[in-house]
This record gives structure tokens, C-alpha cells and sequence, in this order.
């Protein structure tokens, strides 16, 4: 580690946050070679063990970076179908997606990968440690952590969660609506037979679509039911109390819960970050977002969110980034997160018992009946039908690019050192003066209906066409002046 002292920096960013999101951006950003810290606050993992779904674009960019066997061996792979404000549909046929499924995956399972992932590359990790203060000058940012010490670094990435104390310290607006309803939601045993539990629960959803009482395995159910009210301290769990006095009121039975694995809730609060940069000081995942869970896109925002920051961030310490390739992070990601939180808002409404949202629920149903309605939910919630506004241009330009077959393997196979890629099928262009950036993969049986692309480090299509000078111009524009 270098000393501070005359000008050097202990580490090129500090990271407040280990969890998905943190992790994923160490390790991009070790890719490139980043001296990277991440600061988290807990000393041990998680005691709770709940199950989230990554899903399709989240998939793609384990694939991208050689990480996704590592998922699949800890996950249960189910159908993308009815995960829009769970309206049972079948998913459609044909996804544009090599992983065109989620998978489902103990939380503290995705955290433990993707920080061994950054600890692999490089980066440090320190437990216990948690940002108390932080002062930004031209040239970098000295961290002030809950023990006194000091750190300097040449920038600090928020990914420390909604109640994110460097959005606060930052000073940067949180607006939005405070949750009006909460949810309880747990892992226990239960007294009474499957039989009687899957006739009540289907009784009760056919008017409530947020109870649920569902088998786990090992003869633990995950329960899911309405809060009576919205609790002043969110951050307190709900009792095994609490959750058998919702049951009897919503059920008329309790079920005999017990022995619970843990007991959480949660509202359905919405809030965006006014920005997501404030000099050298940047937010991401929950920190800059949060929204009901609907749909489960929480965690894969997050993760998304730093694949996009990774390698710009990573390209304005090293040098070579264009003057504006960071501010792309918020212009990119912002929108993003706004379309989410809209989407979740709409699930939530839909889940409402009240007349009107249940007769738009109906006809929704029904619309989801035609393919391209079903579908177009579908790529929204799974994140595989974003597009970047990279410019007027065909309907690929901006969009991630699926993992397509080459010669030799698979395109996501040469993704994984996090850099740009020049995918030519004519193979008569050249990546000459950024080779230190951009791979240049030629591979005429390459299955793309294009001649050529140039790929982000993220898989979005940067350029498509096949001239060199054009693509040189397009180099410039994301990866910054040649190398003579």
C-alpha cells in the first residue's frame, strides 16, 4: 500500500458497501487494475437465508465474465413466466437470451461469490469498518471511517443501502413516496398438513395476491402476508407473534408456524437519488434506488448498475476515459432505475384487493394473452430490452448483444477481462492504437446479421457498420485517443 504523503493515494476508490453491488464493482474495477477497498459495516454474514432470483441480463454478465457455473451449482433454475405482478402466464418462446430463465438463490449464497469474485482479483476487503465522514477535494477524497482513522483515495462509491450514509453525508435528495403498506415475509415450520395449506392459499389469492404459504423444502414454507400497519422502525424484524396474528386475520388459521429461519419486512416505499455523482463521489444500487420488490429487481439493478460504472470509472483513473464517459454512468443508469420504479409501482397497484386494480389486473391478464404484450413485460423486468441512447441508428445500437456462437465458443467466453471488443465478420478491420483497451475478435461465421460491432465493456453495441475510419471515430468516443 502506498503512503499518503506527497500526492500519492492510499487506493484509486473506496467502495462503502460489500454487498452485490459493491462486490461486483471491485472486482470490474480490478480488472483493470484498480487498487480498490470496500468498507463494510457487518462483521458476519447475513443470519437470514432469503432467496432471490437473478435474472436474465444478471446471468448474461456472469456469463460475460466467467462467473455463471459458479451461480448455477448454488441455484434452482425456474420459468421467467409469471414474474410481472405474478399474472400466471407462460413465458413466451424465442427470449432473446442464452440464459432465458431465473435463478433462484440464497442471498447470502450471491454475496459470498461475487466478494471471494473481488477478493480473487485483488481487491481488499475490511469487516466492521464503516464510513463516519468524508471531504472531497480536486484531486481525490479523505474518508473518515467510525474508528477515526483516515483514507484517502481519488474517489468513493456509495453502495452502502436505502439508509446510505454517503447519499446523506453527500447531501443528495432522496425524494420519492414513503411506504404506505408493509409486507411481512419469513422462513418457518408449519403444523398442518400441505393439503389444507394449498386449499386455504389458493382460497385467499383469488382476492389477495400478496399472501402466500409456500413449500421451501425440508419442511420450511416461505410465508408471505400483509402487515397490519406500517411499523415505525422498519429496520426491527417482525415476530413470529406478529406474523401468526396476521394469519389468523387474513386466513383464519396461523397454520401452526414455527421454529422460524428468519423473519423480515417490507414496504413499498419508492425513492431515487436526485444524482448519482457529486464530483468524486458516486451512488449505486440501493444507495442511489429503492422500490418495492416486485418483480425481484432490486439485486439486479444493483449488480447492473456496477457493471456500467466499472469500467468508466476504471478509465478516468487510468487516463484514457473521454471527458464525459463518467457522466454516461448517471445518463445511462438513472433512466433505468426510473423505469423500475415505475414498473413496481404499477405491480404494486395490481396487487391491491380494491374493485379498480383488480378490473385492471383482469384485463392486463387478458392483454397478456397476446404475445409481444407478455414478452415486452418479460424483457422489462429481466432487463434484456434496455436500450442506451447511443444516437439515431438500427434498433441493436444501444442494446446488450446476446451471447451469439463463434468459431470457437461462445462470444461471452472472450468477455471475460472486462475490456471492449470489436466483434468483425468481414475481418478486414482493426483495433490498432487501442489494443490496450479493445479486443479485436474476426470471425467471419461470427451469428450476427451485421458486418461488425464494437462492444462496451458492459456487451451494449457501441457502433455497428463496417468502415474503419468510422469505427476509429467510435473508438474515440467511448475509449478515448489512440496510442501512437
Amino acid at each position: 500500500m502506498e503512503k499518503w504523503a506527497n500526492g500519492w493515494f492510499m487506493f484509486d476508490v473506496i467502495i462503502a458497501g460489500c454487498g452485490p453491488t459493491g462486490a461486483m464493482l471491485a472486482a470490474e474495477l480490478r480488472l483493470h487494475d484498480v487498487r480498490v477497498l470496500v468498507l463494510e459495516k457487518e462483521t458476519e454474514p447475513a443470519s437470514f437465508v432469503r432467496i432471490v432470483s437473478l435474472h436474465m441480463r444478471s446471468l448474461e454478465l456472469m456469463a460475460m465474465r466467467g462467473l455463471l457455473d459458479r451461480f448455477l451449482e448454488r441455484g434452482r433454475q425456474r420459468s421467467v413466466g409469471g414474474i410481472f405482478a405474478a399474472i400466471p402466464k407462460p413465458a413466451p418462446e424465442g427470449l432473446d437470451s442464452a440464459h432465458a430463465y431465473l435463478l433462484g438463490i440464497p442471498q447470502p449464497v450471491v454475496d459470498h461469490l461475487l466478494r471471494d469474485h473481488a477478493i480473487e482479483l485483488g481487491a481488499q476487503v475490511r469487516s466492521g469498518c464503516a464510513v463516519a465522514g468524508f471531504e472531497q477535494d480536486d484531486e481525490g477524497v479523505t474518508v473518515e471511517l467510525v474508528d477515526g482513522e483516515q483514507l484517502r483515495s481519488r474517489y468513493l462509491v456509495g453502495c452502502d443501502g436505502a439508509r446510505s450514509t454517503v447519499r446523506k453525508l453527500l447531501g443528495v435528495g432522496f425524494p420519492g413516496e414513503p411506504s404506505r403498506t408493509e409486507t411481512l415475509m419469513g422462513e418457518m415450520a408449519v403444523g398442518v398438513p400441505q393439503e389444507e395449506i394449498a386449499a386455504k392459499v389458493a382460497e385467499i389469492r383469488e382476492s389477495n395476491k400478496v399472501f402466500s404459504v409456500m413449500p421451501f423444502g425440508e419442511g420450511v414454507y416461505r410465508v408471505v402476508v400483509p402487515a397490519a400497519g406500517v411499523s415505525e422502525d422498519r429496520a426491527e424484524p417482525p415476530t413470529l407473534e406478529e406474523f401468526g396474528q396476521q394469519l389468523r386475520a387474513i386466513a383464519g388459521t396461523d397454520f401452526g408456524v414455527h421454529s422460524p429461519r428468519w423473519l423480515s419486512r417490507f414496504g413499498d416505499a419508492t425513492r431515487l437519488a436526485e444524482r448519482y455523482r457529486v464530483g468524486r463521489v458516486l451512488l449505486a444500487g440501493d444507495a442511489a434506488h429503492i422500490h418495492p420488490p416486485a418483480g425481484g429487481q432490486g439485486l439486479n439493478l444493483g449488480v447492473q448498475d456496477a457493471v456500467n460504472l466499472g469500467w468508466k470509472l476504471a478509465a478516468q483513473i487510468r487516463g484514457w476515459a473521454p471527458e464525459t464517459l463518467l457522466d454516461t454512468y448517471q445518463t445511462e443508469r438513472r433512466p433505468v432505475a426510473e423505469d423500475v420504479l415505475d414498473n413496481t409501482r404499477a405491480q404494486v397497484e395490481l396487487s391491491s384487493t380494491e374493485p379498480g386494480p383488480q378490473a385492471v389486473r383482469r384485463l392486463l391478464t387478458e392483454l397478456m394473452d397476446f404475445d409481444e404484450v407478455n414478452r415486452y413485460l418479460i424483457e422489462k423486468i429481466t432487463a434484456i430490452g434496455i436500450r442506451y441512447d447511443f444516437g439515431a441508428g438500427p434498433d441493436l445500437l444501444g442494446r446488450r448483444l446476446r451471447d451469439i456462437d463463434l468459431k470457437q465458443g461462445h462470444l461471452y467466453d472472450r468477455l471475460h477481462r472486462g475490456r471492449g471488443s470489436v466483434l468483425d465478420r468481414t475481418e478486414r478491420l482493426t483495433v490498432e492504437g487501442w489494443s490496450d483497451r479493445v479486443d479485436l475478435i474476426a470471425d467471419p461465421t461470427a451469428a450476427l446479421d451485421v458486418p461488425a460491432v464494437l462492444l462496451r465493456p458492459d456487451g451494449h453495441v457501441a457502433w455497428i457498420g463496417e468502415h474503419q475510419q468510422d469505427l476509429n471515430d467510435h473508438l474515440s468516443r467511448w475509449f478515448g485517443e489512440p496510442v501512437n
